[in-house]
């Protein structure tokens, strides 16, 4: 793979990995140098990547190793996900709703923030990334049964927590 292959193939996914990176490490630095990192180590690796079957899978299956890596590592706990990747889309005209919608956004990231580690990885790689489980099942090594499981548990997790605290 040459340099303009790599950047067709390989750079598109810069947001993905790093929102990734910040969703698992809670720290704008620490996920703009693990974004960087991920490119150096693909890059060292350019040659072996034509021979990946899903790309994005295997890029933001580097992109969760090097993270966890990290973390355990430095022995740290995921801390506040950035604003700057709200979900709900401030299109409300009312400010009061606006108030509202960010507040249960920051609630339900808190609450994100409580779930196991494998957890919060599939819930944030399923319901923000929009990937499917077959993706999830390449990036995670688990198979989609126990993604499924996973998944429902720690949306029933957030769910009680939500129920719990209105």
């Amino acid at each position: 793979m040459d340099l303009h292959q790599f950047e067709i193939q390989i750079l598109p996914f810069k947001d993905k990995i790093f929102r990734l990176a910040l969703f698992l490490l809670s720290d704008k630095a620490e996920a703009e140098d693990a974004t960087q990192e991920v490119f150096v180590r693909l890059w060292n690796h350019k040659n072996n990547l034509s021979s990946v079957e899903n790309i994005q899978a295997f890029v933001l299956r580097v992109t969760r190793n090097l993270c966890l890596d990290k973390l355990r590592t430095l022995n740290r706990r995921q801390e506040e996900v950035d604003s700057s990747n709200n979900v709900v889309e401030e299109t409300m005209v009312n400010p009061h709703e606006q108030t509202e919608q960010r507040n249960l956004l920051d609630f339900v990231k808190q609450q994100i923030k409580l779930l196991p580690e494998m957890q919060r990885t599939i819930i944030t790689l399923r319901d923000i990334e929009e990937l499917e489980f077959d993706e999830i099942a390449q990036i995670t090594g688990l198979n989609e049964n126990a993604i499924k499981v996973n998944l429902s548990r720690a949306r029933k997790k957030i769910r009680d927590y939500f129920s719990s605290e209105r």
